[in-house]
């Protein structure tokens, strides 16, 4: 049984603490080693009058059960004497509490400016105050954990709040911000958006529902997200009744409403608001960074006529004009590249190879009979014509490394490649594109074994806000492919492990943003990430072992747009669609659904050896493949008038032993319906998870499908009202 929480030596500052949810959190504390600064001015719920009593039964409630508490009586916009009183009592500051606050609810039209400053000066500015008093301790220590108090106000609105929402919200931007700035230094700052009987609910709600929502329902959580076991960082959580629920942010796919030649229009938008606001597929980014990412990997897209006539910067462009295309065909530094079987074998630990797999020993052991070099390895040799500052000495370019973004990779093997040897790799910018938003860079670099070509990478490098020179199009480049509009014929989960960055760049990108937190927390992550080329090895491998047998010979070129970072510790999953010798692919976030790498194929030189397109997981005693089996006959037969009828996409997992066992996709939204075993590509309608013998028991009719979901043997997300149209499928033929 692991130790229980305890705060033994931390001093925590807690505002509002007189009452409610302020004194429930110091009796947690106190009763859990902390010492405690009780803080309560002794206020109405309006902000009126003063006492030090609130505080004062608080301490001496503390110290009754043996604890160490001192009382402050100070306004939090008095922020330095709270933080005094901590260290003058106990000589440091570990944990700050925002919980202040008072209400003064009016309908807007109603509302005076004495209403809305007062509450934006003891919630927001407060908070403010308060928190800059213990921010350097804080930084000094290399400790801290910050709680900012919001609501649901805050968070969906509330009438006759106008006020209270708006420094609510504050909070949590104000949250976030700390979050980046102060994890470096092992601050964590979180928000919680609590119910729970207070002062300040106590007059609107009910007596049944106070005595629900009691105040020892959200300390829990209080509690651990202060404690130093915990990195959880820039969160948002509701709590309440004994259930707590982290919030995050999503946004839709969107439109495109720019075009060449053509102005961008109200009536535009009007006929677009249907895409602008469907949340089908919708993405969820977590930081500026990527957010932004997200916004130019979309413009990038984006054709637009940047004509110089009209134009404001015209003035700044006209002078630079051509420039950038002065830059194509010129000469990155020819390298040299030198290397031996281990830096081949740390390649393939890097993306993700395990002796634990029997067929990845190949590339794990130099003493192999079939000893082999991954054929992604060719990305290693060719980076180097872009090391240490390459691009900046190409006359036209002005390169800002801030500004760069690795867009498309595209990589071909003419021969596998040598386990060891030395390789010479020559750079050259094969083209510059504008897309109005920012400028493509295209470098080629081609690798020699000797005077033997043995591979080819083009980089495709994105310079933010350096358009404006008019080339549009390039023959130059590899092209990517949009994937076939169907579900994947094959996919692979692979989870990567907390040190994946951290082994990968031992290959040789030693870029600080996979590997330092406090240079990861400047470009907006909560910890550094994977680099894009890993997971780039991640997903051909899967291809090279479903299709080619892990033969690498078979393997002939590769090409990925790069969407989103992963997180080292998450898990890839790779979906592929077998046309011929190419095998389209995406690659995406299991946890999430976040797309990461996107309309990116691999090219084999022949797969008539290879594995067989429908292999599928194997599963041993499963009674459900039976059925399943019935079910794919009967869309077989009936597809189109199920189709019409069902009109969803149904996604199974079958349990065996407390474990998936077996996946099933059972597709009538589209086309003729079809049955897959494995996950679906996209967003199922409704997902069921429920065990193998459950499964044979609702389908026999022996087990009431009402009945299994509340006995919670029976899981369900999504629209569950579709589940009433299983019965179409289902009926009168699966029975044994």
């Amino acid at each position: 049984m692991f130790a229980p929480l305890r705060f033994d030596g931390k001093v925590v500052l807690i505002t509002g603490a007189g009452g409610g949810l302020g004194r429930e959190y110091a009796l947690a504390f106190a009763e859990r080693g902390a010492f405690v600064v009780v803080n309560d001015l002794g206020g109405d719920i309006k902000g009126g009058g003063k006492s030090s009593t609130a505080a004062d039964k608080v301490v001496a409630e503390i110290k009754a059960k043996g604890g160490t508490a001192v009382a402050n009586y100070d306004s939090v916009e008095n922020g330095e004497k709270l933080v005094q009183t901590a260290l003058d009592t106990f000589g440091r500051i570990d944990i700050v509490i925002n919980n202040a606050g008072i209400l003064r609810d009016r309908s807007f039209s109603r509302m005076s400016e004495l209403d809305w400053d007062l509450i934006n000066r003891v919630h927001l500015r407060g908070s403010f105050l308060v928190t800059r008093a213990a921010w350097d301790h804080m930084k000094k220590q290399k400790f801290g954990r910050i709680i900012m108090t919001s609501s649901a106000a805050g968070i969906y609105g509330n009438f006759g709040q106008a006020n209270y929402s708006t420094a609510k919200l504050g909070l949590l931007g104000f949250s976030n911000t700390l979050a980046i700035e102060g994890q470096k230094y092992n601050i964590y700052c979180n928000t919680i958006a609590p119910t729970a009987g207070s002062r300040l609910t106590q007059t609107v709600m009910a007596q049944d529902l106070l005595d629900f929502f009691k105040v020892e329902y959200v300390s829990p959580l209080v509690l651990w997200l202060c404690h130093e076991q915990c990195e959880e960082n820039g969160s948002l959580f509701e709590v309440g009744g004994g259930w707590i629920a982290k919030l995050r942010w999503e946004r839709t796919q969107g439109a495109i409403l720019r075009h060449q030649n053509q102005s961008m229009s109200p009536e535009a938008v009007r006929d677009h608001w249907d895409k602008i606001c469907n949340f089908q597929n919708a993405t969820k980014p977590a930081s500026v960074h990527e957010a932004m990412n997200q916004l130019l990997e979309v413009l990038s897209a984006v054709d637009i006529d940047t004509g110089l006539a009209g134009n404001p910067t015209s003035a700044v462009a006209s002078t630079e004009l051509g420039i950038p295309l002065s830059a194509v065909g010129q000469k990155l530094a020819e390298v040299e590249f030198s290397y031996s079987n281990m830096q081949t074998i740390l390649y393939a630990l890097g993306v993700g190879m395990s002796t634990k797999e029997p067929d990845h020993l190949k590339f794990l052991y130099e003493g192999d009979s079939e000893f082999s070099c991954l054929p992604t390895f060719g990305v290693i040799p060719s980076q180097s014509v872009l090391a240490h500052g390459g691009l900046s000495t190409i006359k036209g370019l002005n390169i800002d490394y801030t500004r760069l973004l690795h867009g498309e990779h595209y990589l071909e093997l003419y021969k596998p490649l040598p386990t060891s040897g030395k390789l010479t790799s020559r750079g050259m910018i094969a083209d510059v594109l504008d897309k109005g938003s920012g400028m493509v860079v295209l470098v080629d670099a081609h690798t020699y074994n000797g005077q033997e070509l043995v591979c080819y990478n083009q980089f495709t490098l994105f310079l933010v806000g350096m358009g404006g020179f008019g080339k549009k199009t390039s023959d130059k480049a590899k092209n990517i492919v949009a994937i076939p509009n169907r579900a994947p014929d094959a996919v692979v989960t692979d989870q990567t492990t907390r040190d994946q960055a951290a082994l990968y760049r031992l290959s040789g990108d030693f870029n600080p943003l996979h590997i330092d937190p406090s240079f990861a927390a400047l470009g907006g992550y909560k910890t550094p990430i994977l680099h894009g080329l890993c997971s780039f090895g991640f997903a051909a491998r899967h291809v090279l072992k479903h299709y080619a047998n892990n033969d690498v010979s078979k393997f002939k070129s590769i090409k990925v747009r790069f969407v989103k970072p992963v997180l080292p510790g998450q898990t890839l999953q790779t979906e592929m669609w077998k046309e011929g010798s190419r095998i389209h692919l995406q690659c995406r976030i299991k946890e999430t659904g976040d797309v990461v790498l996107t309309s990116a194929y691999v090219d084999l030189q022949d797969i008539t050896d290879a594995a067989p397109l429908d292999r599928l997981p194997e599963t041993r005693g499963l009674q459900s493949d039976l059925v399943f089996a019935e079910i794919g006959h009967r869309i077989k037969d009936f597809g189109p008038e199920l189709v019409r009828k069902v009109n969803a996409v149904f996604q199974w997992e079958i349990t065996q032993g407390g474990r998936t066992a077996a996946q099933w996709t059972i597709n009538l939204k589209s086309g003729t319906g079809s049955l897959q075993k494995g996950p679906y590509s996209g967003k199922p309608d409704v997902t069921f998870t429920l065990s193998d013998e459950d499964f044979m028991k609702v389908v026999q009719g022996k087990l009431d499908p009402q009945k299994a979901f509340f006995a919670g043997k029976l899981k369900a997300k999504g629209n569950i009202m579709l589940s009433q149209k299983l019965e179409t499928i289902l009926k009168d033929y699966a029975k044994f």
